[in-house]
């Protein structure tokens, strides 16, 4: 898995185009929203994520041009972010 959390909301328009990036991204599933709240206070105000069934299909997906164009999208964006990878 691969999230994202953003310390601001992104507008909603601008997203969407990002969004539709991140859907071509081969073998993974991807979903986003605001967070609606924190426990310790933590500057996040948008999550994302793309859900792949294993640490392979990341990988190959990780090598592809449509993965490299959502980083490059993302910083095209401006909303100081960090991009966190687990296996769950």
């Amino acid at each position: 898995m691969v999230f994202v959390l953003y310390q601001a909301v992104p507008d909603a328009e601008r997203y969407a185009v990002h969004a539709e990036l991140c859907r071509q991204v081969p073998g993974g599933s991807f979903r986003h929203g605001a967070v609606t709240r924190t426990l310790a206070g933590e500057p996040v105000a948008y999550y994302a994520e793309w859900e792949f069934p294993d640490v392979e299909t990341f990988n190959e997906a990780a090598r592809t041009e449509e993965f490299r164009a959502t980083g490059a999208d993302a910083a095209e964006m401006a909303i100081p972010h960090a991009v966190h990878v687990a296996e769950v």
